[in-house]
């Protein structure tokens, strides 16, 4: 019995020294979990279950080699898809595009196929939550998942509807007159004498093409005669030109401005009065400008006519010089796709050359009760078993879950200088368990040899 009981010494410490010897092989393999051996001794018992108190015990047994799943340390890359999970949860994959199986990893060594799915280094498809607008998931159910595609573009372009221009028209510059009939002089692109002033910005048509529209600012002389008398002081008008064009308004060929006769009024102290085609309503309107591609070759492209609303609030006349102090517009053409962000919550946005970010998808994290008995399937991944409870699904970040760091990559948790520590012990014990067969074999010979 001695010869067998130090046999499943043996046994055991070749266990331990090949689970610490597969631990050391890990160790730079990212997401890698270490074992651990653990080990219980044989004891005899009556066939009654009465306990011997003077029985001896036959060894020892390999019960079980449990992974553990302390966290890794993280190390820090330049991909944006490498990902790292900072607390508890596992990623949800697919390994097949149409397939319903779930396995889970830890290791986050994303990238992009050739059709543009993220996955990981074995194929295998990373499962998203589906989100609005606004990055929004409707369910946590780890059916709702999906693999996730990166769209190569962000799809119909948004035509630019609003334009403000807030600027500082210096209070000191010369007014303009018609030198020929004492009225306001009409504003001519051409001809600089024409206008004080001009800003220019970029705004997107229906099909997306980019237009320039410049807007001109004349300080009309306060001498100029409007409907035979004076303007008086504090007093601009403007008139908006696409791509060098004038924008058409009601009659063909008139600039928008002109034809209503937009004035735009200062007040004594230098703030904006009235915007407004009828200067005597004193009313602070925007001034819409409507174009369309027809007629123009400037704008022969097909695009649909479109309303563009100019607002000038926010804008001042004083003794200081010409500035644009805010300008801002709307629309965007189509997109190419530049780059992926990825938030600690796990929604991935698509990031576009046209300035849009768009959330596409929300990483699915899985969890469960009891993580040791899922299944080792290779490649540091695990499949759910009836042991290790269901799994719960779930977004990074909340709950019980971990974050998401983007750019990372969690490490193997195998501490090296442990292991080789463990690797001798388990040598020793194997040396001992040696030596009490040796032992044995020696006292069994000299039984043989008694004569």
């Amino acid at each position: 019995m001695s010869f067998s009981t130090a046999l499943s010494g043996l046994n055991a410490a070749t266990a331990d020294l090949n689970v610490k010897s597969n631990n050391i092989a890990n160790v730079n393999t990212t997401g890698f979990k270490m074992s651990r051996a653990e080990f219980g001794d044989v004891f005899a018992v009556s066939a009654f279950g009465s306990t011997n108190q003077t029985a001896i015990g036959s060894g020892a047994v390999l019960q079980n080699v449990a992974q553990q799943f302390n966290q890794g340390n993280l190390e820090f890359t330049d991909n944006s898809l490498d990902l790292a999970i900072s607390g508890q949860g596992f990623f949800a994959l697919a390994p097949e595009l149409d397939s319903g199986e779930v396995i889970y990893t830890r290791a986050g060594e994303f990238g992009v196929d050739k059709d543009g799915y993220i996955v990981s280094n074995e194929g295998w498809y990373l499962r998203t939550f589906p989100v609005d607008l606004q990055g929004n998931i409707s369910a946590t159910s780890m059916n709702a998942t999906s693999p996730i595609q990166l769209p190569a573009s962000v799809g119909a372009p948004e035509a630019t509807t609003a334009l403000t221009i807030a600027t500082n028209l210096p209070s000191t510059s010369d007014g303009i007159i018609d030198s020929g009939t004492g009225g306001i002089l009409a504003i001519d692109p051409t001809d600089d004498t024409t206008y004080s002033f001009s800003t220019s910005a970029t705004i997107y048509d229906s099909l997306g093409n980019e237009h320039i529209v410049t807007t001109y600012y004349q300080h009309i002389d306060e001498a100029a005669l409007d409907g035979g008398t004076p303007v008086g002081d504090n007093q601009w008008q403007m008139a908006a030109y696409v791509d060098g064009g004038e924008v058409k308004g009601g009659t063909a060929g008139v600039p928008y401005a002109l034809e209503t006769d937009a004035r735009i009024s200062f007040n004594a102290d230098g703030t904006l009065a009235s915007v407004d085609a009828d200067p005597g309503t004193a009313a602070l309107d925007d001034v819409v400008i409507s174009f369309t591609d027809g007629g123009a070759t400037e704008w022969a492209s097909g695009a649909e006519t479109q309303d563009i609303t100019i607002s000038l609030r926010g804008s001042t006349q004083n003794s200081g010089s010409f500035n644009v102090g805010a300008l801002t517009v709307n629309g965007f053409p189509t997109g190419r796709l530049t780059g992926v962000d990825v938030s600690e919550e796990g929604l991935i946005r698509a990031n576009y050359s046209n300035g849009q970010a768009i959330p596409i998808g929300k990483i699915a994290m899985g969890n469960f009760a009891n993580p040791q008995a899922l299944n080792k399937i290779g490649s540091t991944a695990w499949k759910e078993t009836t042991d290790s409870g269901p799994v719960i699904a779930g977004e990074a970040a909340t709950g019980s879950f971990g974050q998401i760091q983007a750019g990372a990559l969690e490490t193997s948790n195998v501490d090296l200088t442990a292991e080789l520590v463990g690797l001798i012990t388990a040598q020793r014990n194997f040396q001992a368990n040696s030596k009490a067969i040796e032992t044995n074999n020696a006292i069994t010979q000299t039984i043989i040899n008694l004569r």
